[in-house]
This record gives structure tokens, C-alpha cells and sequence, in this order.
């Protein structure tokens, strides 16, 4: 899905080979209310920040949680709109709002449908 995609780069039409590579909470390292998510964008680290709202308001909206590859894909689902759109300039650094964070969790499980409830940090299965 998000996690490793092609996308199209609107201007230079320039194929860009997008990987997932990490995901720090922000509060620590920057501190920040957000999640950052780390992707290797053809040769360059691009971050995406989500909001820790977007945790909050999607259980009071739906009871259940999002999961750490949940925000991956909704990360993953921003940097794949913002190449196609254009609005990726070459920024190191996005940080969306809340609207635009579940907007694009909206997004994803429209397309992917609603992910199967696991643990934030799933635990391998006892031998």
C-alpha cells in the first residue's frame, strides 16, 4: 500500500521510489504534539508529522485505535498525494493538521478498508 510505492512527481513526471524507514514520537525529539514519519523519497529523507490528535479523535469517532502501521500508511497516503500534487517542493519536513491527518486516514480506509484491531506494538505469538 503506502509503505512502498512509486509515485509520479507532477512536474518533472520523474518515477520516485517512496519506502518507509522509521517512526520516532516527535514529543521527545522535538517536542512536538506528533508522530514523525520517516520515508526515503527517491534520494532524499522526507518526514511526515501526524498529530497525536489524529489517535484521539479517531477512537472517539470509531472506538478503536490506530495502530503504528496504521499512521504508516496514512504518512505513506500524504507523501503519495503531496508528489502527484505538486505540492512537494523538495521539503524535508511536512506536518499536517488534524483535518488534513484524517482526511487521509479517511482516505486510506476507503481504499484499503478498515485494518484488523492488533496492539499498537503487536507481540509475537508465544511458541
Amino acid at each position: 500500500m503506502y509503505d512502498d510505492f512509486q509515485a509520479v512527481e507532477r512536474w518533472s513526471r520523474k518515477q520516485v521510489h517512496c519506502a518507509y524507514q522509521a517512526l520516532i514520537v516527535a514529543i521527545a525529539t522535538r517536542h512536538a504534539d506528533a508522530v514523525d514519519i520517516k520515508f526515503q523519497a527517491g534520494d532524499r529523507a522526507v518526514w511526515i508529522a501526524l498529530p497525536c490528535m489524529m489517535w484521539v479523535d479517531y477512537e472517539k469517532e470509531t472506538g478503536r485505535k490506530v495502530t503504528d502501521p496504521l499512521a504508516v500508511q496514512v504518512a505513506g497516503h500524504f507523501l503519495k498525494y503531496a508528489i502527484e500534487s505538486g505540492l512537494d517542493g523538495g521539503r524535508e519536513m511536512y506536518s499536517l493538521t488534524r483535518r488534513q491527518a484524517m482526511e487521509h486516514l479517511h482516505a486510506v480506509l476507503a481504499d484499503h478498508g478498515e485494518p484488523p484491531q492488533q496492539p499498537i506494538t503487536p507481540w509475537p505469538e508465544p511458541a
